[in-house]
């Protein structure tokens, strides 16, 4: 099995290794000189093994190019992308209240056109992926999609519910094929309150399983701590129970309407948590970026469960259908996501849009949801009523 992978991204040449946040910057010669040795059958050249070494504590010495590293070759395609997310199924065996998918059909490619959508991906470029849902371990195609991508050399990031992790097949997977990372969503910090939350019977039991076999097999893991009014007064208990497994995490306060604009969800709001600031470059549920830099349908996008692409998660307008028109298809989406962020509805004429950095597509839905000014807009203070 490998043990690290390196790949152009976009103008650079990276070294990375799954499961760790150090890598290296190559300049294009020595991505070169890898690329061809591991063509001609050489060994790993010192240069590599010493920065090997000090990134990564491995040694590297007098093992194979081919046999230590997988080293990508450039993109063929009409378009590059260095990242995406595939939603492999919005399938869940969880029905969250807070859920941002209005329906969650069990339904999506075949297993080949699965494998088929990882294989153009990889002759994108496409290095940094997440598999998300609905819940992607229960979807039967999963474990071959992620072997595929991971033979690949994709850094994968897996957004899961745990309930399936601790599941003896999935985790021979993972320690065979190390992810770079697994994402667990937390509930709650007991199992009445995880489970009213998931609507969901052994919700909270079953999570916790599966955390603990990833965390005994010594996988990549992060929580991420779920904030709404069924658990807010357990927040502290849940870093807690983060902080026993020694396992890091980020927070996710707050709760967007459904990506089609219904407003559902919120009613799982936390009081005190509903604050525009979330929507904001950088935050929990925000697209990276601000308005004028978001990589959105330009250096990233998102597949559906049908191959459908769109800009991101959030919007969703004017899909490519990959499986039918290929990377072709994707020259449109740049246009498309610029479309997408211009100011829409009560966002019109504003006078204060200068120093607006909420995400355009995520405050598009809270309007079509009718709600609340101050849940969606940055300077809803300084609006008139």
């Amino acid at each position: 099995m490998y043990e690290a992978i390196v790949s152009p991204q976009e103008d650079q040449f990276m070294a990375v290794r799954p499961g760790h946040s150090r890598g290296m910057s190559l300049p294009e010669d020595f991505y070169t000189e890898l690329l061809d040795g591991r063509d001609q059958g050489l060994s790993v050249p010192n240069w590599f093994v010493d920065g090997a070494d000090r990134q990564w504590a491995i040694n590297l010495d007098g093992r194979r190019i081919d046999e230590a590293l997988i080293v990508r070759a450039p993109s063929t395609t009409a378009v590059t992308y260095s990242r995406a997310t595939y939603e492999i199924n919005k399938g869940c065996n969880f029905a969250c209240e807070h859920c941002y998918l209005e329906l969650r059909p069990f339904e999506g490619l075949t297993a080949p056109d699965k494998l088929r959508l990882i294989d153009m991906l990889v002759d994108m470029g496409v290095f940094w992926f997440q598999i998300t849902g609905g819940e992607p371990l229960i979807d039967p195609d999963f474990p071959a999609t992620y072997e595929r991508a991971h033979q690949a050399g994709m850094m994968i990031e897996i957004l899961t519910n745990g309930s399936r992790l601790a599941r003896p097949k999935l985790i021979d997977l993972f320690r065979q094929r190390r992810p770079h990372r697994i994402t667990v969503s937390l509930y709650g910090a007991s199992p009445a309150t995880a489970d009213r939350l998931t609507r969901t019977r052994g919700a909270f039991k079953n999570m916790q399983d599966g955390v603990r076999a990833a965390r005994a097999a010594e996988l990549p893991l992060q929580l991420t701590i779920i904030i709404t009014r069924h658990n807010v007064d357990e927040v502290n208990a849940m870093r807690a129970f983060a902080d026993d497994l020694g396992v890091p995490y980020k927070e996710y306060g707050m709760i967007s309407p459904t990506y089609t604009g219904t407003a559902e969800p919120l009613d799982a709001q936390a009081p005190g948590l509903s604050d525009a600031s979330f929507l904001e470059s950088g935050a929990p549920g925000a697209l990276a970026g601000t308005y004028d830099s978001c990589p959105a349908g330009h250096t990233f996008f998102h597949v559906d469960p049908h191959g459908l692409a769109t800009m991101c998660k959030i919007g969703r307008d004017h899909p490519v259908d990959l499986i039918r028109e290929g990377p072709p298809g994707l020259q449109r989406l740049p246009a498309v996501a610029d479309a997408q962020m211009l100011r829409t509805g009560g966002c019109t004429g504003c006078t204060l849009s200068a120093t607006c950095r909420v995400c355009r597509p995520l405050a598009r839905i809270y309007q079509e949801a009718k709600a609340p000014l101050h849940t969606y807009c940055q300077h809803s203070e300084r609006i008139p009523a």
